[in-house]
């Protein structure tokens, strides 16, 4: 469906039984609200029900022109009136790489309206941005992010060769040929990918360093084969949540957690929205790795 908020058209997917609680999905990038496709069984047959967004850039109806535009303060004002629109005054919230800061950002500005939040890959807004400044590898790993504020330069760059440096991002994934192209084909469309990158090009310090810390129960989940994202930001992210806190690290999974693992993603994101309430979350669980198969190489710390 197609949600009008704040003078953009959101493109919006709901899913699941209603009733049971609601959990936002918020996506990164170059990617869409379909990487939430493995994970989304889970928290259905435990009752969940979801609202995947794609965000402004990514639905068409929602690309505007100034680069400030795609501040993640943007985003996060976005998936609040959202909410508004749909009724929602409160949801559980889980946001994976871009979707991740804008997860942050809503936590922060909204905590009215959110329940909990599971972060992955991305750590506190302010974690990531003092990494940025003080770590050398964590500068290196994010060094690609130069290119990217060039918009037009990183699309030209992107889109060349059949996309072929667009599809080398997703190396590692396990996603084949069918699974990249519904991400890639998107970026394809007039437009799409410029917007995209404009996320890049709009990254200021008082977006980051400005957020103060977290007041809801929040999981972060991060994956120790992330070549964007270090160890130093990671477990920064604990200074940053002054409420229950989980750090759960995935072991040689890549930057693609909702692809590459998502049963280890639904299962953190269950624990954290309190399974104790949900009394089918263990038998969704086992119907969910029954339809996507397990993940193996993957662990837990707390």
């Amino acid at each position: 469906m197609r949600v009008r908020a704040r003078g953009l058209t959101f493109d919006v997917f709901r899913g699941g039984p209603a009733g049971g609680g609601t959990v936002l999905l918020l996506h990164g990038f170059p990617q869409n609200s379909r990487q939430w496709a493995a994970v989304q069984p889970a928290l259905w047959t435990a009752g969940l029900q979801t609202i995947a967004i794609d965000q402004r850039g990514y639905s068409p109806g929602a690309r505007p022109d100034a680069v400030e535009a795609y501040r993640t303060v943007e985003a996060a004002d976005d998936a609040a009136a959202v909410l508004d629109e749909l009724g929602l005054a409160e949801v559980h919230v889980i946001g994976h790489d871009w979707g991740s800061l804008v997860a942050w950002q809503l936590a922060v500005r909204h905590p009215e309206r959110v329940r909990t939040l599971t972060a992955v890959s991305v750590p506190h807004p302010a974690a990531l941005w003092q990494a940025l400044t003080d770590d050398a590898d964590q500068q290196d790993r994010f060094s690609y992010a130069e290119l990217f504020r060039e918009t037009e330069r990183a699309a030209g760059i992107l889109l060349a060769d059949d996309q072929r440096r667009l599809r080398r991002m997703f190396s590692g994934s396990g996603l084949g040929p069918e699974g990249i192209e519904r991400y890639v084909a998107p970026m394809r469309e007039p437009g799409a990918l410029l917007a995209a990158l404009r996320w890049y090009a709009a990254m200021a310090e008082p977006d980051y360093l400005g957020v103060g810390p977290v007041a809801v129960p929040t999981t972060y989940v991060w994956s120790d084969g992330d070549l964007a994202m270090g160890r130093t930001a990671a477990e920064a992210c604990a200074d940053w949540v002054k409420a229950d806190y989980r750090f759960v690290e995935l072991a040689g999974v890549t930057h693609w957690i909702p692809d590459q693992a998502p049963i280890a993603l639904a299962e953190a994101a269950l624990d954290r929205i309190a399974p104790a309430a949900l009394p089918c979350a263990d038998g969704a669980r086992q119907r969910a790795e029954d339809q996507t198969g397990a993940v193996a190489g993957s662990s837990q710390k707390t």
